[in-house]
């Protein structure tokens, strides 16, 4: 893409439960303040923007405008705890901070005191709502979607020791398995082959064209995550597909699934309490479907264009209160008026 830089080499550490991608370079200084010297950006967006080291190193050289949303929720993180006092150098060359839920509010402010914004994560809307089933899960059988990552605190462990006491009351029932990572060295398929298992499918990875059609073809979704998640985007993808969601009752699903609403809020590692939420919806095809459309009229709520309103008139409204202010920023809101650079983390 030619309005897209690539800097650097992105490397893969462990964080939290899973895996965090950044970006690394011995040249990245000289890089960075290349790209700032030519493009002359009027907003630098950085997302997790106190992770090695791409975010910190654009935010040290940036005269722009500088945005950082935070994603992350954890009980804590000895990265931030113990490196706070070189990364308050980096927080304070922002102009205005958003989180994406109360979740990664809460736990950005345990170390860094200021105003947050919250606005959350967006789903492009259009693409689930409109998509049609797969032909080959639209055999009348119930079909159970889990989407995520082979990672432990995602949770499928606890689905899938709950399977055998839904498989009692559904004998035909099926679960289906998608993701990123390598489910084929993965412990979950041990698990079910050890235990002659049936009918739990592992697709792995689908591309954003099949995707859709997955969450389509369900008539449950189910994300059974044991902590850490400051949102889930999934469940946003499940409600635009008009999918009825049983969940964990963590934090970050509290924001974006209303219990008895769009969907169940289950306590996390609870296989009888997942199993008894994904039976009752089962048998009760009329509460599937009215939680499937009110899922669908909150999911337009967080429809891309609408969340990029509400940055948009973020950036404008910390413009305005920025010290850098100057005349150029009465057009920000105006459409090709403004460079925007995206500074992610991997």
């Amino acid at each position: 893409m030619d309005n897209v830089y690539r800097v650097g080499r992105v490397t893969r550490v462990r964080a939290n439960g899973s895996i965090a991608r950044i970006t690394l370079s011995f040249r990245l200084a000289r890089r960075v303040r290349d790209i700032l010297r030519a493009e002359q950006f009027d907003v630098v967006h950085a997302h997790e923007p106190l992770m090695p080291a791409l975010p910190p190193t654009i935010l040290r050289y940036s005269d722009a405008l500088n945005i950082g949303t935070f994603h992350a929720h954890r009980g804590s993180y000895y990265g931030y705890f113990y490196g706070r006092p070189v990364l308050k150098r980096v927080f304070m060359n922002l102009d205005g901070r958003i989180a994406v839920s109360r979740a990664s509010k809460k736990f950005v402010q345990q170390y860094f005191q200021a105003r947050y914004t919250i606005i959350p994560n967006g789903v492009d809307y259009e693409r689930f709502a409109s998509a049609s089933p797969l032909a080959e899960l639209s055999d009348g059988r119930p079909n159970i979607l889990f989407v995520g990552r082979p990672e432990k605190r995602k949770g499928l462990g606890y689905l899938i020791r709950a399977y055998p006491a839904i498989k009692n009351a559904f004998p035909e029932a099926r679960i289906v398995v998608a993701g990123a990572g390598d489910w084929g060295r993965d412990r979950y398929r041990g698990y079910v082959e050890t235990h002659g298992l049936r009918d739990i499918i592992f697709l792995g990875w689908q591309p954003d064209s099949v995707l859709p059609s997955l969450y389509r073809s369900a008539d449950v979704f189910c994300s059974p995550a044991t902590g850490g998640e400051s949102f889930g985007i999934v469940l946003l993808e499940a409600m635009a597909s008009g999918v009825a969601i049983v969940a964990s009752d963590i934090d970050g699903y509290r924001d974006v699934v209303g219990h008895g609403k769009q969907g169940l809020l289950v306590p996390p590692r609870n296989e009888q309490a997942l199993a008894d939420a994904i039976c009752q919806l089962l048998q009760d095809p009329s509460l599937r479907s009215e939680m499937g459309t009110a899922g669908q009229a909150w999911a337009h709520h967080f429809a891309w264009p609408q969340i990029a309103q509400r940055i948009l008139h973020f950036y404008g409204e910390r413009a305005r209160l920025s010290e850098n202010e100057s005349p150029a920023w009465s057009n920000l809101l105006s459409p090709g008026k403004t460079a925007i650079t995206i500074a992610p983390s991997g």
